[in-house]
C-alpha cells in the first residue's frame, strides 16, 4: 500500500463551465492550475482518485539541479527558485529545505560523467547553479559516520528536499481557497470538440464546458490520449523505495552513491532507494513502442529489470477506444498501487546500513512502489497538441516530475495562455517524436 497522503476534501458541486480543466491531481496538474489561476482564469482540477495519490507522493522528495539533463537544466533552475518561495508565498508547509544534494562515486566512468556534467552545466547556467567538485575529505564531512571513502563527486548546496505526501495536498488546499475547483474522485472519460477544437471534458459526473484542457495524467496519459487519436510515446517503470522510523545521528545531506540513495525526512527517518535500479513491467505498449525506446534501453543496461505479469494482461484487456457515456477504466482503477520489489529496496537499506554502521538498528516503517511515466528521450512533454487546438499535455517526467513540478506547471500555464514562456519550450514539444528529431539519451539520474 502506498504512503499516506494528507487528505483533501473534494468540492461537491461540479461546475457547468470553466476556462481550463486540468485532468490529474499530481504535482504537474496542481502546479499548472496554480499558475493558470494566478493569470485570472477559472480552473477546475479533476482527479480520478485522490490528490497526489500516485507518483507525486511516492517519489524520493528531491528538488535538484544536480545531474539534470541539459535540456531540462534551466527548467530545473527555475523550479528550484519557485520551491524556495512557495511556502512563504502560499502560507503553507511543503517541508522544503535547502539541504544540499551530493552525488559520489569511486568508479572512473561515473566520476568522468560527473565532471562532464559539471562543465556543461556551468556553461549553460553560469552563476545560477552553485554545484562544485568535492573530494574525499569534504565528502566525509557531508556524510558523517560513513565508512565508505569516496574519491570524488559533485555537491549542490542549494538543492533541497520536500515532503511528497505533504506538498501537493498543501498547494491544492490553498488553490481551493483561491477559487479553484478540485473534484475527487472524479474521473475524466474524455474530451468533446466543436469546430475542430476542445469545447468540453466529460467526467463521470457530467460535462464541463471549457476552451482548454490540460492532460496531466502521469502514467495514464498515453492511454487517455489514445482515445483522441493522439499518438504519444510513453512507457512505465516501477521504482521501489522504503522509509525508516526516526533515527538519530545520521547524515542530513541528500546523497546518491550509485549503489544506494537516501534523504533525511522531516519526521527524522530516511527515504532509501536501491541506487538507479528500476523495473519495467512488460506490457503490450512495450512491444508497440519497442523501436522508439532502443536508445533508452541501451543506456539502462544493468539498471533496468524486466518482468511480465498481471499488468500485461490488465492492459491487454483494456479497450483502446471507448464511449464517453459509460464507465471507463479510470473509474475502475482509481489509483495505481504496484507492489514494491522487496529484495531490491531492502538491498538499498543493507548498503545504507553497511555505510553507516551507527544506524544499524534503524527500522523499516514502510515499503512502496510507484510508476514513473517515461518518454523515449527521458525528458518531459510540456506541449500543445497541433491536431487538436485547446488540448495540452504535461507528462513523461521520467522520475523528475516532483522536483521540476512548479516550473513545469508555470511553463504549461504560459503555453496555455500564449504568454512569454518561463523557459524555451522547444525541447518539450510533443511533435519531436514525429518530426524526425533524433532521440538522444543523456545518462543521469
Amino acid at each position: 500500500m502506498g504512503p499516506q497522503v494528507e487528505p483533501l476534501e473534494s468540492d461537491t458541486d461540479q461546475p457547468e463551465s470553466a476556462d481550463v480543466v486540468v485532468v490529474g491531481g499530481g504535482i504537474i496538474g496542481v502546479s499548472t492550475a496554480m499558475y493558470l489561476s494566478e493569470k485570472g482564469l477559472k480552473v477546475v482540477i479533476c482527479e480520478k482518485g485522490y490528490i497526489a495519490g500516485e507518483q507525486s507522493s511516492r517519489n524520493w522528495g528531491w528538488v535538484r539541479v544536480t545531474r539534470r539533463d541539459p535540456r531540462e537544466l534551466l527548467l530545473s533552475v527555475e523550479s528550484l527558485r519557485l520551491w524556495r518561495t512557495l511556502d512563504r508565498n502560499l502560507g503553507i508547509d511543503t517541508g522544503f529545505v535547502e539541504s544540499g544534494i551530493l552525488a559520489v562515486s569511486n568508479k572512473d566512468d561515473e566520476l568522468a560523467k560527473h565532471q562532464t556534467w559539471l562543465t556543461q552545466a556551468r556553461e549553460m547556467a553560469g552563476d545560477a547553479i552553485d554545484t562544485r567538485w568535492v573530494e574525499t575529505r569534504e565528502i566525509g564531512n557531508l556524510m558523517p559516520g560513513c565508512q565508505n571513502a569516496y574519491r570524488g563527486g559533485i555537491f549542490t548546496p542549494s538543492d533541497g528536499r520536500a515532503e511528497p505526501q505533504r506538498a501537493v495536498p498543501a498547494i491544492a488546499k490553498t488553490l481551493r481557497r483561491r477559487g479553484v475547483k478540485i473534484l475527487t474522485p472524479c474521473a475524466v472519460r474524455g474530451v468533446e470538440t466543436s469546430g475542430g477544437r476542445v469545447s468540453a471534458v466529460v467526467t463521470e459526473h457530467g460535462t464541463i464546458r471549457c476552451s482548454a484542457a490540460v492532460i496531466a495524467g502521469g502514467a495514464w496519459t498515453r492511454y487517455f490520449c489514445g482515445n483522441l487519436g493522439i499518438e504519444m510515446p510513453q512507457l512505465l517503470t516501477r521504482a521501489s523505495v522504503l522509509r525508516t522510523n526516526p533515527v538519530e545521528g545520521g547524515p542530513s545531506c541528500n546523497t546518491s552513491t550509485g549503489d544506494f540513495a537516501y534523504r533525511k525526512r522531516a519526521d527524522g527517518g530516511y527515504t532509501i532507494a536501491p541506487g538507479m535500479q528500476t523495473h519495467a513491467d512488460l506490457t503490450p505498449d512495450a512491444f508497440r513502442l519497442f523501436f522508439k525506446y532502443i536508445e533508452a534501453l541501451k543506456s539502462q543496461i544493468g539498471a533496468l529489470h524486466f518482468r511480465i505479469g498481471k499488468q500485461f494482461l490488465d492492459e491487454l484487456k483494456r479497450p483502446r477506444r471507448w464511449e464517453l457515456d459509460r464507465p471507463t477504466v479510470f473509474e475502475a482503477v482509481r489509483t495505481l498501487d504496484p507492489d514494491p520489489i522487496t529484495p531490491f529496496v531492502d538491498d538499498g537499506l543493507h548498503q545504507f546500513v553497511a555505510a553507516f554502521p551507527n544506524l544499524a538498528k534503524v527500522e523499516v516503517a514502510q515499503r512502496w512502489a510507484g510508476y514513473m511515466d517515461v518518454t523515449p528521450d527521458a525528458i518531459p512533454i510540456i506541449s500543445s497538441v497541433a491536431k487538436l487546438p485547446g488540448l495540452f499535455i504535461g507528462t513523461g517526467f521520467s522520475g523528475h516530475g516532483f522536483g521540476i513540478g512548479p516550473a513545469a506547471g508555470k511553463l504549461m500555464a504560459d503555453i496555455v495562455t500564449d504568454d512569454t514562456p518561463l523557459v524555451d519550450p522547444h525541447n518539450f514539444r510533443l511533435s519531436r517524436f514525429s518530426d524526425g528529431t533524433k532521440i538522444t539519451i543523456v545518462e543521469g539520474w
